[in-house]
């Protein structure tokens, strides 16, 4: 890897305002992983501009060309899937098997929207008057501001630029200053695959202030997409309502995993523990936050996962058999500590894990034993807020309406969960909970097909699907008098 990482604005790579770099690091070990560019105003600006003077070309090149492109884009990511999947681990520390598996969901976001830009149609409206003439069509907004979190720094970003890319917008995007390598390193991809310059920018910088005055304001930002907290969410809304700019936002969760006494076992079991501890360990949106088990049978149940989590493997990523690897930050796995102890305080008890991993290995990196907690409460800070890290509080629950009472108690609605074999509950409690995206005994998440976002305080708008596409667009109508 190069000694420095530069910045990739207007097909071109370049360095900072007077040499400024910051560094990434290996949440594994601390090791500096790389030094990267640290953008500021005049980058800022240069790469707006950019995306701003490719924006007339690039929307109206014919969408099977642009699909052709970013099938392109798709078809190198694939080749060099590993060599990606490697950087993830390096940067965001999640085992190397699971960074693979992220490089391949990623790069299927080209595949899908270099599709779906040749299905962006409009409508011809039948005319209530002889002598004119109705039709609508969906037109590309414009430039794309995209801010991208560390826990996915593949998936993230793809699911972001590609359907913009594929509408006709261009992009300038920002990713968390934790993971830049991976987002720059699907720069390099674009760049090989032959995008025209300025039409995808990759703008690093670890000075979130600056980003939000000078580019999440700038008046040729026509759109921005954004994933991270909800309080940054709401932020970034009240600066954009003061040019009316369009978002479209993924926030915060707090996800139930409901598990009923009629459960397949076995699947229930391997699914909570899956959609707790084997996404990023924990630290994803839309991880089970808050595990209830229905109380006929959580005498065998709670046994059972506090035995499958003793069992996960804590590791560096690129350890054999990693499952579970370090937290982003100090800052992250000190929180997730916070709410351990809190429910323990509070009367919950800790069962397993829930200690900092420090010895041989561990020693110079944010490892955290997986903790399960019982005797929970719905009160419990554990319980309202978003965990993001490896701890699963287990809650017992006597009936589907008190639980579906209790799982939709929260300000979130990302993604909720619940196993059970009665078809006639699992349309019920599926058509009840206050969540975009309902797992039916299924904890496998969402993919590229349908759409994602969520109720309440969890965001705006979609991602993926035929919805990802339109949120990148406009739908002007056309009258036309025949005279």
């Amino acid at each position: 890897m190069a000694d420095l990482e530069r910045m990739y604005i207007n097909g071109e790579w370049v360095h900072a305002d007077a040499g400024a770099t910051f560094d990434v690091k290996n949440p594994a070990d601390g090791s500096i992983v790389a030094k990267v560019a640290n953008g500021a105003g005049p980058e800022i600006q240069r790469a707006v501009t950019a995306a701003h003077a490719a924006f007339r070309e690039w929307s109206v090149l014919a969408p099977k060309d642009r699909g052709s492109l970013l099938l392109k884009v798709q078809e190198l990511m694939q080749e060099r899937r590993d060599e990606l999947a490697r950087l993830v681990t390096l940067e965001n520390g999640k085992p190397f098997e699971e960074a693979k598996k992220e490089v391949q969901f990623a790069l299927g976001y080209f595949g899908w929207f270099a599709e779906e830009a040749r299905r962006m149609s409009g409508e011809w409206i039948p005319s209530p008057q002889p002598s004119k003439r109705y039709w609508v069509l969906r037109q590309p907004i414009g430039p794309v501001a995209a801010v991208t979190p560390w826990n996915f720094p593949a998936t993230m970003v793809t699911r972001k630029i590609a359907p913009a890319l594929a509408a006709g917008c261009t992009v300038v995007l920002k990713p968390a200053s934790a993971t830049p390598l991976t987002a720059l390193a699907i720069a390099r991809i674009t760049e090989v695959a032959g995008l025209p310059k300025g039409v995808f920018n990759v703008l690093t910088t670890n000075r979130s202030r600056l980003v939000g005055a000078e580019l999440l304001t700038h008046p040729l930002i026509r759109k921005i997409g954004f994933t991270g907290s909800t309080d940054v969410g709401k932020g970034i809304m009240e600066t954009a309502a003061k040019q009316v700019t369009r978002l479209s936002f993924e926030l915060g969760g707090n996800a139930p995993f409901i598990v009923f006494d009629d459960a397949d076992f076995q699947a229930a079991l391997e699914g909570a523990v899956a959609m707790k501890f084997l996404r990023v360990g924990g630290q994803s949106c839309i991880c089970a936050n808050r595990i209830y088990v229905q109380r006929g049978i959580a005498e065998r149940f709670i046994p059972a996962f506090v035995e499958a989590v003793a069992k996960l493997k804590v590791a560096p990523g690129f350890e054999p058999g990693a499952q579970i690897g370090p937290l982003i930050n100090e800052e992250t796995r000190a929180k997730v500590h916070s709410l351990v102890e809190d429910a323990v305080k509070h009367g919950a008890k800790l069962v397993s894990g829930g200690r900092y991993l420090t010895d041989g290995a561990y020693a110079k990196g944010f490892f955290y034993a997986p903790a399960v907690l019982t005797g929970v409460s719905d009160d419990m800070a554990i319980a309202q807020e978003e965990i993001f890290g490896p701890a699963a509080p287990l809650l017992v629950f006597d009936t589907e309406e008190e639980v579906v009472q209790r799982a939709n108690a929260t300000k979130f609605g990302l993604a909720a969960y619940f196993y059970t074999r009665d078809l006639a509950r699992l349309v019920r409690v599926a058509e009840q909970l206050e969540y975009g995206l309902v797992g039916a005994n299924d904890a496998t998440g969402y993919t590229h097909e349908i759409p994602f976002g969520g109720f309440k305080e969890s965001g705006l708008g979609r991602e993926g699907g035929h919805e990802g596409i339109a949120e990148y667009t406009e739908v002007k109508s056309v009258v036309v008098n025949l005279g």
